[in-house]
């Protein structure tokens, strides 16, 4: 590991004890998505993490991978109850019934977006008015688990049949997918 990867300041991520976390700050969190296909995926990862640590999650990405056919919707929505059952004997991913079967209603919903708007990203930039928001946080106790715009996309994906897709599930989705740009202030990834 280079010294320059495990010197530096970071939200989370320790890159001694947790390459994967760290990996995943540096490159991923944050960092706006303009792409369908890694919407779909942060929304269900998302989705699995509630009540969960991020860690798990990470670690059971590749699962989650194979398990949900590397997350394309299409497939996951024409995906059988005997195929969303036997997920729950896999180790490989969470298996929470529930969780496990909100994928294929997400899909489906997922689809529904990309049909009325064009894609499912020029729907969900929408509630940022179409740009990041910025914020300038010293400490991660001051971040927000809600805000008015978590809410309002929470809100609209229910509506629109989505499960798993509460405030706070949303707000740090909204994070993972650059919606909202929550480095902190002593970050090296943060920019003023």
């Amino acid at each position: 590991m280079p010294a320059s990867f495990a010197n530096k300041q970071r939200c989370f991520g320790d890159p001694i004890k947790n390459p994967l976390y760290a990996s995943y700050h540096d490159e991923e969190w944050g960092v706006p998505v303009h792409d369908d296909h890694m919407h779909f995926e942060m929304l269900i990862l998302e989705g699995a993490q509630a009540g969960l640590s991020w860690e798990t999650v990470l670690n059971k990405r590749e699962g989650y991978r194979k398990a949900f056919k590397q997350f394309d919707p299409q497939k996951v929505a024409r995906m059988s109850d005997a195929e969303l059952e036997t997920l729950r004997h896999d180790a490989s991913i969470i298996r929470n019934r529930l969780k496990i079967f909100s994928a294929r209603k997400n899909a489906l919903a997922f689809l529904e977006i990309q049909r009325e708007f064009g894609s499912y990203d020029a729907y969900v930039w929408r509630f940022v008015n179409g740009a990041p928001i910025k914020n300038h946080w010293k400490r991660f106790a001051d971040v927000p688990v809600t805000t008015a715009e978590s809410d309002a996309l929470s809100k609209d994906l229910k509506k629109r049949g989505m499960s798993f897709v509460g405030s706070t599930i949303m707000y740090a989705y909204m994070q993972a997918v650059g919606l909202v740009e929550d480095h902190l202030t002593s970050c090296w990834k943060y920019r003023a």
